[in-house]
């Protein structure tokens, strides 16, 4: 509290960077997590909260004949205009949220306290277990198993203690392909397709240079392509530009030497680097601020910004990677440069695309725990979560969740949530209110609270009331034209209540369903206690 120079203010403007409407006007309070602003102007009590850790920039504006403006935009991508009529009163707000913003201590998960006792604290741990999903897919088999090589954390400190790998690799195999991989990421199975015996694998890059080459690696590609009786080679995906894969060749690194490894294809798809991607999302979001723009400037800062093509290389990997598993019935081998990024992207798509269970509410929780916090995504550095190297922040998990809502715009019945689930999983990775994505250790998780509860206790304001279970169980073929990408208005103007309709279709029609099965219940309950049978 002691970095509150002014707790209240009253007075207040709020806004709207859309409409010509009247600002609203209230009282503006800076508590020890959240900014609130309590609107007066109106009949009905109306409140905003913004959470500090959730502020990206804080900008004090110069002084006007209305007061002296303070803009706050918001990693989920809320922005707030205020306009405060004393300029102390305004210098006091923006000093103590830039500093309330920028935590050095504690995160809000470590103050998060929802009056969970210590059993329910440490079950929400448990509620979802990565290791449970392989077995789903049929593991251990006589082809994969499950291993415990890295229970210590010696084989990889940013992988899971339990890893799958091919029954055939020696525990020399993978001591020796983790010295010739970067930073240790061995290939170890990321999605087993029962169907057709094919595995999607992923690993970081070889440590290869120009010429050098690692005897146990090789084995170790070979017992993953011989894992799947019915292909004859597997493919090697590279998501980087083959430019910057040689650029790394150079550095000692870069990518697989066909002529070392037997029986691979190798493919690169093209996805660009975490600079590239954060640059193209702040050119964005500048289309995003602009006020009045005619359609030629809109349409040509969002061609300028390069995100939709972005978009598009991420799903055409994806789509690669479940095309080859499902219909040339072939395994694969997915890197980058360390493997946490692209890579975790990537994989999580395909397995999107070949699994029904990943389209479900509980299923898109299984994923992001399996594919990104256990094999290590730094949701940390790429999040900006405490005031670190601003280099390494890139929105590598809004482009997965991205890529996941195209999905569902091509097959509106297909998934079991909803828009809603997506933007609120996206704001708690953000949030720093529960432990999952803040990379702590099992120690500090004793310490915090699991958000997969949270969210499952109030699944029912995420389902697609369109979902038809009959729809989700085929593999997913969507078309990656350039005229199926669109620009999330959900995400990037979902606070601008002036872009946004007063109630969406899919809202309207999820109230419909949930009042029909309330009387559906009640009905039932009639039925039971009166034994009179309705028609």
């Amino acid at each position: 509290m002691e970095h509150i120079l002014t707790p209240k203010v009253e007075e207040v403007k709020l806004l709207d960077r859309y409409t010509a409407k009247k600002p609203a006007i209230g009282t503006l309070y800076l508590t020890a997590t959240h900014l609130i602003f309590v609107e007066t102007s109106c009949n009905t009590r109306k409140e905003t909260w913004m959470l500090h850790h959730l502020i990206a920039t804080v900008e004090k504006l110069p002084l006007t004949a209305m007061g002296c403006p303070l803009h706050i935009s918001c990693k989920n991508f809320h922005v707030a205009h205020f306009v405060i009529s004393s300029e102390r009163d305004c210098q006091n707000v923006h000093q103590s949220l830039v500093r309330l913003s920028q935590p050095v201590e504690e995160l809000y998960a470590f103050l998060y306290n929802p009056k969970q006792d210590e059993d329910e604290r440490r079950n929400g741990w448990g509620f979802i277990d990565s290791a449970m999903d392989f077995k789903r897919m049929g593991l251990p088999n006589e082809f994969w198993e499950m291993t415990d090589l890295n229970k210590n954390y010696e084989l990889c400190s940013t992988y899971h203690s339990e890893l799958g790998i091919p029954k055939t690799a020696s525990k020399g195999t993978v001591f020796g392909s983790a010295k010739f991989r970067s930073r240790g990421r061995i290939p170890t199975l990321s999605y087993y397709h029962k169907e057709s015996n094919a595995a999607i694998c992923r690993c970081s890059q070889p440590l290869s240079g120009l010429s050098a080459r690692c005897v146990e690696d090789e084995e170790m590609l070979q017992a993953i392509s011989r894992a799947n009786p019915k292909s004859t080679f597997m493919y090697v995906v590279d998501t980087r530009p083959k430019l910057n894969a040689m650029a790394n060749r150079a550095a000692g690194k870069g990518y697989e030497n066909e002529d070392n490894y037997s029986n691979i294809r190798f493919q690169f798809v093209g996805i660009e680097n975490i600079h590239v991607m954060r640059n193209s999302l702040q050119k964005l979001l500048e289309v995003c601020a602009m006020k009045s723009p005619t359609m030629s400037d809109y349409l040509t800062g969002l061609e300028n910004s390069g995100w939709l093509r972005h978009i598009k290389a991420v799903m055409d990997a994806g789509v690669f990677l479940a095309k080859a598993v499902a219909e040339d019935k072939a395994s694969v081998l997915v890197h980058c440069s360390d493997g946490w990024d692209r890579t975790a992207q990537v994989c999580s798509l395909a397995s999107i695309l070949l699994d029904p269970f990943y389209r479900t509410i509980k299923g898109l929780m299984v994923l992001i725990e399996k594919e990104w916090i256990s094999m290590g995504h730094k949701f940390t550095q790429r999040c900006g979560h405490v005031d670190g190297d601003p280099k390494e922040v890139s929105p590598v998990f809004t482009q997965f969740i991205e890529c996941v809502w195209n999905l569902m715009e091509q097959y509106p019945c297909g998934f079991e949530y909803n828009e809603k689930y997506l933007l609120e999983i996206h704001n708690h990775v953000y949030s720093c209110q529960f432990g999952n994505f803040i990379g702590v250790s099992e120690i500090n998780c004793s310490r915090t609270f699991s958000v997969w509860p949270f969210l499952w206790e109030n699944r029912h304001q995420y389902r697609n009331p369109l979902h038809k279970c009959s729809l989700g169980k085929e593999v997913l073929r969507p078309s990656t034209l350039p005229l199926n990408f669109k620009f999330w208005c959900g995400m990037y103007n979902h606070f601008d209540k002036g872009m946004q309709p007063k109630q969406s279709i899919l809202d309207h029609l999820l109230t419909i369903t949930q009042k029909k099965a309330e009387g559906e219940k009640k009905m039932t309950d009639l039925q039971r206690v009166s034994g009179y049978r309705f028609f």
